[in-house]
């Protein structure tokens, strides 16, 4: 049974830093690139070529939003060509629990509707 303080309640608070949180990673994408950068810095090809079914654009696009909200961190070298490598902020951190909650509900989910 949940503990008091565990429960949420509708109010305009709770319904804005559930947005706010939804508008941050939403989209298929956003937390399967932040897994992938969690072993550690990767390169865009790199992580183009894990994550299967990306385009170079949408990944270029959730690369910057991820940046934008600090959860990614965008580092140049000067060489030539420039190299260019993403790696997941200490902020990102910040949301193993909540990933841990989405693996093991939709774990959940997938089996309770697909059987698997």
């Amino acid at each position: 049974m949940a503990k008091k303080h565990d429960l949420i309640t509708c109010n305009a608070g709770t319904l804005r830093a559930i947005r706010d949180a939804m508008e941050t990673l939403n989209g298929s994408w956003k937390l399967q690139i932040l897994l992938s950068l969690k072993a550690g810095p990767k390169r865009f090809r790199q992580i183009a070529k894990e994550i299967e079914g990306i385009s170079d654009k949408m990944l270029s696009k959730e690369l910057k939003d991820l940046e934008t909200n600090l959860l990614v961190k965008r580092t140049v070298y000067d060489t030539f060509p420039p190299a260019v490598e993403y790696e997941i902020t200490p902020y990102a951190d910040t949301l193993q629990e909540v990933m841990l909650a989405l693996k093991n509900w939709g774990m959940m989910h997938r089996k309770k509707i697909v059987g698997k």
